[in-house]
């Protein structure tokens, strides 16, 4: 499910070759979620990396990621005692 969703949301990265020569990539949407390399590959790899940790951080503060449903049952968050 997750991959499923980061495989999309890099679908809809644009890239752009800056005047030093470097790539610029980042996904609408998805505010922060941007890369800077010295070759496209590069690029890519660190958006994907940018990407996986925004959508952690995202879970983690219990924050909505467009796109991404979540199912989980809280039940189990709770000790029986």
């Amino acid at each position: 499910m997750i991959s499923e969703f980061i495989a999309k949301m890099l679908k809809t990265a644009t890239y752009k070759l800056l005047k030093d020569g470097t790539y610029f990539g980042e996904i609408s949407g998805a505010r922060g979620v941007w890369a800077n390399a010295k070759n496209l590959e590069d690029c890519r790899k660190e958006l994907k990396e940018v990407l996986e940790d925004w959508i952690l951080l995202k879970v983690r503060d219990n924050e909505n990621v467009p796109g991404l449903k979540i199912k989980f049952d809280r039940r189990i968050l709770v000790k029986n005692a």
